[in-house]
C-alpha cells in the first residue's frame, strides 16, 4: 500500500484508554498497513490517580506526565488540539487546535476516547470560585494556591481574613475527593510548623459530600476505616450535605452553616466528554452506548471507550451493568479495542470485552491508606505498600517510574517543602477556566461545517 491508500485511524483522546490504544496499534500494526493519528492538546498521558500527591508536593508534575514521544515504536502523528465534534456520516473530525485554528480531519477508522470533564451542577458562583482537580495545570495551581493562603494569613493583621484563608473546603466524598483533602491537609499541617504566628488550630479542612457514605466501593468496613483516619488527623467529614453556594469568601452548605474561606475545590465525580453531544448517537447516563466489542451500533469503523463510553460490564453478568470509569478498564479496553480495530483491518472475528475488577486503592499519604486488591480488605502500612505498588507498576515508562520512585522516597526522608512556584502571581484560574466546556460545536454545526468545507472543495 502507499500512504494515499493506508486506512487513517484518528484516536481522540491521550489518556489511559487512547494512549493504550496507540501504544498497541503501533506494536502489532506495520507502517503500511495504517496511518495513525492522535488528537490531544497535550503531548503526553497524564497519570491521573497521582495528582493528589503533585497538589501536595510530593511528587513533581513532571514525574505523572508520560511523554508521547518517548516510544521506541513512535510513529503516530500528533494534531496539537481538542476534537469539538464529530460527523458520523461524512467520517470526518473538527478539532480546534492549540492557536484556535479549527481543521476538518478526516478519518476511515475512530477511536472515542476524549474522557471526562468534571460534574458540576447549577449552584450559584460554584464555576467561577471553586477549583478543580482534573487537569496536571489545576493540581499545580492549587498547590501554590493553598500555600499562598499561609502566608498571606500569615501577613495579615486582621483575625477574621486569617480564619477565612485557614479554612478550606473539598466537595466530593470518591477517590479524587478524600485524596485531595487527605494529601493537602498533611502539606498544612507540616507547614504551619513554619509559620510562628499562626496558630495550628486555625488551620481546618472540611471534606463533604451529598452520599451518606464515604467512598461506598471500598465497602462498609473500609469507608469507616478511611473516615476514622481523616477524622483523626483533625479533617471535618460531613455527609448528606452538598453546597448551596459559593462566594469569593465564604462556601454555604446545604444544611444551612455558613464557611469563611478562600478555598473551594470541587471533585464531586465526573461526566462524559461534551464531545459525545456532538455525535447525534444513544447514550447512557451521558456515555455514548456501544457493544461489548466497544463499537457504536449502526457506525462501522467507530469504536468509544474509557469514560466517554458506557461498555457493558459482562464479568459483573448482570443485566445493564457498565463498567465504571476507572484508569484499571480504561487502559485495558485501549489495548482491547486496538486488537478488535486490527481484527477488523484483517478480516478477523472482534472479541467482547471482559475485564473482573482487580480491586481499589486510595492513598490517604504517609503511611495511611485503605485498599481492597482482590477483595483483601487492607489498612494502614500494607494497604500503602499495595496502593504505590499499583501505581508505580502501571505507569508506562522507566523514565516515569523512576521519577516517582525518586521523589517517593525523597518525601519520606526529607519531608515537605513549600515552595510555590509562581502560578498565583498570574490572573486567577478558577474551575471554569480550565476545561473549556464552551468550545464544542452542535450536531447541526458540525455538519453544516463539514458540508461547507465539501462545497468549498475545486
Amino acid at each position: 500500500m502507499n500512504t494515499v491508500t493506508r486506512p487513517r485511524i484518528l484516536v481522540v483522546g491521550a489518556g489511559f484508554a487512547g494512549v493504550e490504544c496507540v501504544r498497541r496499534l503501533e506494536r502489532r500494526l506495520s507502517p503500511n498497513e495504517a496511518e495513525i493519528t492522535l488528537v490531544t492538546p497535550f503531548s503526553y498521558q497524564l497519570y491521573l490517580p497521582l495528582l493528589p500527591h503533585v497538589a501536595a508536593g510530593v511528587l513533581t508534575p513532571q514525574s505523572i506526565a508520560l511523554s508521547l514521544r518517548r516510544s521506541s515504536k513512535y510513529r503516530t502523528r500528533i494534531i496539537p488540539g481538542g476534537a469539538i465534534g464529530v460527523d458520523l456520516k461524512a467520517k470526518v473530525c473538527v478539532v480546534r487546535t492549540i492557536t484556535d485554528r479549527i481543521v476538518n480531519e478526516p478519518y476511515d477508522y475512530i477511536v472515542l476516547a476524549p474522557g471526562s470533564i468534571t460534574r458540576t451542577f447549577d449552584i450559584p458562583g460554584l464555576t467561577d470560585h471553586a477549583f478543580g482537580m482534573k487537569t496536571l495545570a489545576e493540581a499545580a495551581y492549587i498547590r501554590d494556591h493553598v500555600i499562598s493562603q499561609l502566608d498571606l494569613a500569615d501577613a495579615s493583621q486582621d483575625p477574621v481574613e486569617r480564619a477565612s484563608r485557614l479554612q478550606f473546603v473539598v466537595v466530593g466524598g470518591g477517590y479524587a475527593g478524600t485524596e485531595t483533602a487527605a494529601c493537602l491537609q498533611r502539606l498544612t499541617h507540616a507547614a504551619v510548623k513554619r509559620y510562628t504566628r499562626l496558630d495550628p488550630a486555625l488551620i481546618k479542612w472540611h471534606l463533604i459530600d451529598i452520599a451518606p457514605k464515604l467512598m461506598p466501593e471500598l465497602g462498609e468496613k473500609l469507608g469507616r476505616d478511611a473516615q476514622r483516619i481523616l477524622t483523626r488527623r483533625g479533617i471535618d467529614i460531613s455527609l448528606g450535605v452538598s453546597i448551596a453556594k459559593a462566594a469569593p469568601e465564604e462556601v454555604t452548605f446545604t444544611d444551612g452553616r455558613v464557611v469563611p474561606t478562600r478555598t473551594l475545590i470541587w471533585t464531586a465525580g465526573v461526566v462524559a466528554s461534551p464531545l459525545i453531544a456532538t455525535l447525534g448517537a444513544e447514550t447512557v447516563k451521558g456515555r455514548l452506548a456501544v457493544t461489548a466489542e466497544m463499537c457504536l451500533p449502526d457506525h462501522d469503523g467507530v469504536f468509544a471507550l474509557g469514560d466517554s463510553a458506557a461498555v457493558p460490564d459482562l464479568a459483573k453478568g448482570q443485566e445493564g451493568a457498565v463498567c465504571p470509569p476507572t484508569a484499571q478498564h480504561a487502559m485495558r479496553q485501549g489495548r482491547h479495542v486496538a486488537e478488535n480495530l486490527i481484527a477488523t483491518l484483517r478480516n478477523q472475528p472482534m472479541r467482547p470485552y471482559v475485564h473482573k475488577d482487580l480491586g481499589l486503592v486510595v492513598d490517604l499519604g504517609g503511611t495511611d491508606a485503605v485498599s481492597k486488591p482482590l477483595g483483601v480488605e487492607l489498612t494502614g502500612l500494607p494497604a500503602q505498600a499495595v496502593a504505590r505498588g499499583y501505581h508505580w507498576s502501571a505507569l508506562r515508562t522507566g523514565v516515569a517510574k523512576a521519577r516517582v520512585a525518586a521523589n517517593w522516597a525523597l518525601n519520606a526522608v526529607a519531608g515537605d517543602d513549600f515552595v510555590r512556584t509562581g502560578f498565583q502571581a498570574r490572573k486567577p484560574a478558577k474551575l471554569k477556566d480550565f476545561e473549556y466546556t464552551d468550545a464544542y460545536l452542535t450536531p447541526e454545526q458540525v455538519r453544516e461545517r463539514v458540508a461547507e468545507a465539501d462545497r468549498a472543495k475545486p
